[in-house]
């Protein structure tokens, strides 16, 4: 009867064990930093930092531009003038466009955190150095 009490409480054990994966919480990405815009010509010629609630947009015509934009930070000076006012609230992206005019979309990120998707225009940002695009 022994014999047959302990692989019965093993099997028991086994299949009570549950896959708790489906229960984790879907990882938590930040839309602040810097973001090169997919498909810029040349390659990376454009760049949104968003920081603080501000986004700053820089542009690189020529050279090395990975390199430019680790050295440029928020209100430098190297961005282009007025920064817009943004909102990242529930994976929803609001921009401020000025004079009545606004982005509002929701985001879904790919590539750990490194592509921002912009469902409703259906483009992407790439986060600067993350080597997903």
């Amino acid at each position: 009867m022994r014999k047959l009490l302990l692989p019965l409480f093993l099997a028991l054990f086994v299949m009570s064990c549950e896959d708790d994966s489906e229960n984790l919480p879907a990882p938590y990405y930040s839309i602040e930093g810097k973001w090169v815009v997919e498909g810029s010509v040349p390659e990376g010629n454009t760049m949104y930092l968003f920081e603080d609630g501000l986004r700053f947009t820089y542009y690189c015509v020529e050279g090395d531009c990975n390199s430019l934009y680790n050295s440029y930070e928020a209100n430098d000076g190297n961005h282009i003038p007025n920064p817009l006012n943004y909102t990242y609230d529930n994976d929803i992206l609001t921009v401020d466009l000025n004079f009545g005019n606004e982005l509002v979309t929701p985001i879904t990120f790919e590539c750990d955190g490194g592509e921002a998707i912009f469902e409703l225009t259906g483009s992407s940002l790439f986060r600067l150095n993350s080597e997903c695009n």
